[in-house]
C-alpha cells in the first residue's frame, strides 16, 4: 500500500520506521537537487541532505499542515545548507563593493539548447560564496538584506556576491553560445 503525503506525515510524527523509509524514498532526489546547487561537491550535498532530512524527522511535529509540505521541507534543507555554508565560511573569501547598478546585471538569456544539468554545473562551479548567494537571491527569492542576516555578511557583499556570480554566469553563456553558433 503506498501512503500519501498526510499518512506519511501522520506515520513521521508517530515515529513509524515505514513513514519515514516513504518520505525519504519520496523526497530524497529533489532535497539533493537542492543541496547541489549550495555544496561544492556530491559528497557534501548528501551530507547536507541527510542533515537536512533528520531535522526534518526531528521537527516534523512542527510542521503546519496547512502549508506546503515540500516548501517546508525545502526550507529545513535551505537551512541546512546554509548552516554547512557558516560553518566552512572562514575558509571563503568575501569582496565588498558599496555601488553598483544591480538592475544592469538583472538578467541574461540561457541559450535555448542549454540543459538543465548544463546550468547545474555552471551554477555548482562558481565559488562558494558566489553560488550560496545567487541560489538565495536568484532561485529561493531572498533578498539582499534577508541573505545578509543569514549568512551573517554585510548587503553589500551580498550584493558583491550576486554580482560577481553573475558576471562569471555571464561569461560562461557567452562561451557556450559562440561554441555554438
Amino acid at each position: 500500500m503506498i501512503l500519501n503525503e498526510g499518512q506519511i506525515v501522520d506515520g513521521c510524527i508517530n515515529k513509524k520506521r515505514r513513514a519515514r523509509k516513504e518520505l525519504f524514498k519520496r523526497y530524497h532526489g529533489r532535497m539533493l537537487s537542492l543541496c547541489l546547487r549550495y555544496c561544492s561537491s556530491k559528497d557534501e550535498a548528501e551530507d547536507v541532505m541527510l542533515s537536512g532530512f533528520l531535522k526534518i524527522f526531528n521537527k516534523i511535529d512542527t510542521y503546519n499542515k496547512k502549508d506546503s509540505f515540500e516548501g517546508w521541507m525545502k526550507r529545513i534543507i535551505v537551512n541546512t545548507a546554509i548552516d554547512n555554508y557558516r560553518k566552512n565560511k572562514k575558509h571563503y573569501k568575501y569582496l565588498e563593493i558599496s555601488d553598483f547598478d544591480e538592475e544592469s546585471f538583472m538578467g541574461f538569456e540561457f541559450p535555448d539548447n542549454l540543459a538543465v544539468m548544463d546550468i547545474l554545473k555552471m551554477v555548482q562551479d562558481l565559488p562558494v560564496g558566489y553560488r550560496v548567494v545567487f541560489n538565495l537571491f536568484a532561485i529561493e527569492g531572498y533578498s539582499h538584506k534577508e541573505i545578509a542576516e543569514m549568512l551573517g555578511v554585510s548587503v553589500n557583499t551580498s550584493k558583491t556576491q550576486l554580482h560577481k556570480a553573475r558576471l562569471i554566469l555571464q561569461k560562461k553563456l557567452n562561451g557556450k553560445a559562440s561554441k555554438n553558433e
